[in-house]
């Protein structure tokens, strides 16, 4: 078997399939474009579910309607078998970002072409041994009824080579493959590899091996024959069409045809782990641990810069926060193993994108961009670990016992992984709640699961009523870019998940459907004298869902669509003003500005775009003078909505990227020298309609995005009114001939001094109360003096300045507890200090302060001569400082 590059691999198969009559198709981006139920692209048949669920026949591409289709899809897995991030880099063919090579029929061949044509990739051409490859078959289920699929075995023995033998039957757990809950469904065969030594197979049988977790007998490809359609009831019925979707890993056969026992050595890796060995100096397999975590980064770097590129730059919720996890778990490896103090993932990214530079051009598209993004958050997380290893330490002072929250905090928060955690708390001989730990980290497994689990939307539980002459649903046409009433024909309706809700399909409509950041029209489907209000409308694949509450009149076909006017207008202006600021924004900012997402609704505009500081409040003011410029200038709009793809690219006009775009292409123009995008939306006939645009906010929404704010139109005339009240009001207040500004300026002045006079006041106060405390100090032991009390109305920073206070006075045998409550608000605020002779004794202010607080339900800690800590119980305070003799006496060495 000759050895082939990883790029050839990759085009073999795709070439394969090409010429037996498959689209071969673009990667979906691995952050989901119109899928809310996914996380992530975790598969290569997502981009083509609405086909299995009904919704679409054919996948439409280069003018054709394909029934065959083909590709290498992009995906990111972080949770389900096999995929605990935790475990990734520790073995050697699992993986976060992996590439899925696949094959689909929909409606067209079935078992019998798949199983063929994947023994004659493997075998026939790329030369695998017949012999070291197994096939698993569905061993049936009593529970569903469902007989072993004897089909496939038939055909296993029938167009293949295989030995009978090597043909296994395994249960439903292995070999029946389901969408969701509920949906299409159906039994699978999939083709495993044995790569042990001929010793090894002479003296086990591979059989025994297959499915049992062994790495050198694996799984390679799995053929999965969608038949059966699961009930909301839990039964199956037959589906009228049968599909085929099949998935081989990618860096998986690279491995085994290139004769490498781990995925990390074929030259899908290799030339990554040696960048990553050189900039730590290490030498790849030499030492395990060493070797773990130069895998760890290898792999997880891929998932960072495509996550990144595909539009899920690292944030604290949803597909953000699985990014910023994977990327804050490569550098900490780096940190702890490697010994990297500085950020290197982001030296990494060139490499890769120009890998993949000809199968994914996203990532070299947004070089700068993606590199940047990256930097940005290893900066971040870098001054994160060094807090972390500072809350370590306030934790561990005095106490023998890291709890599992505790130790969950530094993981989740800080980024520590529960084994540096053990080693640091090993090193001061104390121990560690591993139990607890565990317990939060499988709570926040089962939640990422259940965030990222895909359930099928009642499909085949809700049936379409077709108007009569229709047995399918066409695409729709949309009438709205032209008139906001329009007269259709009913093609079918079905009632919806939600109790109450319907679904209409019409033959065309004026009502646009929720897509490119723009939200759905609402409005009316008027029957004859029977209306219908229109809550929401979404589509797929060009058909148009309008959502309503009520079901058409019985034996309609016809009505008159039309929408909410006067909502529509305002949105128009919204979207048409996310164009120009989009424009401007590039002029001022520079060109590495790019759209990241969008809200167009009727009251405001929501925009995120690549930008790597905040921009200050005079970009801000320049920007919104220059959008105002072109709203005056009434630019008409040039809208083109049949332009070849190639001619729009040519022309220059603003494409998104992970956007996926059809052979002809809408192009929106606001003066050609100016802006062209390619949009969908619905715009004003020219920018004058848009009235004044306003900002109202701009913020940062993740590292190396920000997000502007602004209102147009109606709302941008509310604002300024409101604005004009305000205004008003403060002139009044001010007295006539006063200026505003100078009359607040003149208060916040007038406040800040008497704030000052007030600190001053209670500090005297508190001074007053701490001498009547001296003065009264209690000799508890061996002549050591406790100085203790409550002091009223103060805050933390008053109890410090009192502890140094304390120390200055008292050279020796002192310890001072401090606390004030404040019973409005339930805190508690408690201060501890202790004199350097007593430290020496084993009384150290941190562990005093932090049992001390734990009687008035909270906990804190600090310095060995002085630390603080806060409570929920201010009724508890006095109790608590009762008990301090006690508490002291505990920790003074005898």
């Amino acid at each position: 078997m000759q050895h082939k590059s990883s790029a050839e691999i990759r085009q073999e198969f795709l070439d394969f399939f090409a010429a037996k009559e498959h689209a071969i198709t673009a990667s979906a981006p691995v952050v989901p474009q119109d899928d809310p139920t996914l996380l992530f692209t975790n598969a290569g048949m997502n981009q083509f579910k609405p086909i299995f669920l009904g919704e679409q026949q054919t996948y439409a591409q280069d003018g054709r309607h394909w029934s065959r289709a083909a590709n290498t899809q992009k995906c990111i897995r972080v949770s389900g078998k096999h995929n605990d991030l935790e475990e990734v880099g520790i073995d050697t063919y699992h993986h976060t970002l992996f590439e899925m090579l696949g094959n689909w029929s929909f409606g067209d061949y079935f078992k019998k072409e798949a199983i063929s044509w994947a023994w004659e990739l493997l075998v026939e051409q790329w030369g695998l041994d017949s012999g070291r490859l197994y096939a698993t078959v569905f061993g049936g289920d009593e529970q569903d009824g469902l007989p072993v699929d004897e089909e496939a075995i038939a055909l296993w023995k029938e167009v293949t080579s295989i030995k009978p033998e090597h043909i296994l039957r395994f249960g439903k757990k292995d070999n029946f493959w389901e969408m969701g809950d509920t949906g299409p469904c159906g039994p699978c065969s999939e083709i495993h590899v044995d790569l042990r030594s001929d010793e090894e197979r002479a003296k086990v049988d591979g059989a025994t091996l297959v499915n049992a977790d062994d790495p050198r007998v694996m799984e390679i490809w799995n053929l999965v024959f969608i038949q059966f359609n699961r009930q909301a009831d839990g039964s199956l019925h037959k589906l009228p069409a049968q599909h085929v979707d099949t998935g081989m890993g990618f860096e998986r056969i690279c491995a085994v045809l290139q004769g490498k026992k781990s995925n990390y050595d074929s030259d899908v890796f290799q030339p990554l782990i040696q960048e990553i060995a050189g900039l730590a100096e290490k030498t790849y397999g030499e030492d395990e641990k060493t070797d773990i975590a130069i895998r760890v980064i290898a792999d997880h770097i891929r998932a960072v810069s495509f996550g990144v590129a595909d539009g899920a730059s690292p944030s604290n919720d949803g597909r953000g926060y699985v990014i910023r996890r994977i990327l804050r778990r490569a550098v900490r490896y780096g940190w702890d193993v490697l010994e990297l103090r500085e950020p290197f993932m982001h030296k990494l990214v060139p490499g890769i994108g120009k890998v993949f530079e000809h199968v994914f051009p996203e990532l070299q598209a947004q070089l700068a961009y993606v590199t940047s993004v990256i930097k940005a958050e290893e900066d971040s997380f870098l001054k994160t670990l060094g807090q972390g290893i500072s809350l370590f330490e306030q934790l561990a002072e005095g106490s023998e016992l890291i709890s599992g929250e505790q130790a969950f905090k530094l993981h989740d928060t800080y980024g520590f992984p529960i084994d540096l955690t053990r080693l640091m708390a090993r090193e001061r001989g104390i121990s560690v709640d591993v139990a607890g730990f565990d317990r939060l980290m499988q709570q926040q497994k089962e939640r990422a699961r259940s965030a990222g689990r895909f359930q099928a939307e009642a499909a085949g539980v809700q049936h379409w009523t077709f108007s009569k002459g229709y047995d399918e649903l066409p695409p729709t046409l949309f009438t709205g870019y032209d008139e906001f009433v329009s007269e259709c024909k009913l093609i079918a309706w079905r009632p919806t998940a939600e109790e109450g809700s319907f679904q209409i399909v019409l033959n065309r409509t004026p009502f646009y459907a929720e897509s490119g950041g723009q939200i759905a029209d609402t409005g009316v489907l008027r029957f004859g004298d029977t209306s219908i209000q229109v809550f929401d409308v979404r589509k797929k694949d060009d058909v148009y869902f309008h959502f309503t509450r009520t079901a058409p009149p019985e034996g309609a076909t016809a009505c008159v669509a039309e929408i909410d006017a006067g909502l529509r207008t305002e949105i128009q202006k919204n979207h048409t003003a996310t164009h120009l600021v989009h424009a401007i924004l590039r002029q001022e900012l520079g060109n590495h500005v790019a759209q990241k997402g969008s809200l167009v609704s009727a009251d405001k505009l929501r925009f995120d775009f690549s930008h790597f500081e905040a921009v200050t409040q005079e970009q801000l003011d320049t920007i919104e003078e220059q959008v105002n410029k072109k709203i005056q200038e009434n630019i008409p709009l040039t809208d083109e909505r049949e332009v070849p793809i190639e001619e729009a690219r040519s022309r220059g006009a603003m494409m998104l990227f992970g956007e996926k775009y059809g052979d002809f292409v809408r192009v929106v123009t606001f003066d050609p020298a100016f802006s062209a995008e390619l949009c969908g939306g619905t715009h004003v006939k020219a920018t004058g309609e848009i009235g004044y645009f306003r900002f109202v906010s701009e913020s940062s929404v993740a590292s190396g995005i920000r997000r502007i704010e602004a209102v147009t139109g109606l709302q941008a005339d509310a604002l300024l009114r409101t604005e004009k009240q305000t205004l008003a009001g403060l002139k009044k207040a001010a007295g006539a001939g006063k200026d505003p500004l100078d009359f607040v300026d003149e208060l916040l002045l007038e406040r800040k001094n008497l704030l000052k006079e007030l600190k001053e006041l209670k500090m005297e106060l508190a001074g007053a109360g701490l001498e009547q405390l001296l003065n009264k100090g209690e000799v508890i032991s061996e002549n050591v003096t406790l100085i203790k009390g409550i002091i009223e109305g103060s805050d933390m920073n008053q109890l410090k300045q009192l502890g140094y206070e304390v120390l200055n006075r008292r050279a020796s045998a002192t310890v001072c507890l401090l606390g004030t409550a404040d019973k409005e608000n339930g805190k508690v605020f408690i201060m501890a200090c202790v004199t350097d002779d007593l430290i020496q004794k084993g009384l150290k202010a941190g562990a005093l302060v932090g049992a001390v607080a734990k009687l008035v339900g909270g906990g804190g800690g600090g310095q060995p001569n002085l630390a603080t800590a806060g409570g929920k119980k201010p009724e508890k305070l006095q109790e608590a400082l009762d008990k301090a003799t006690d508490i002291i006496n505990s920790f003074i060495q005898k």
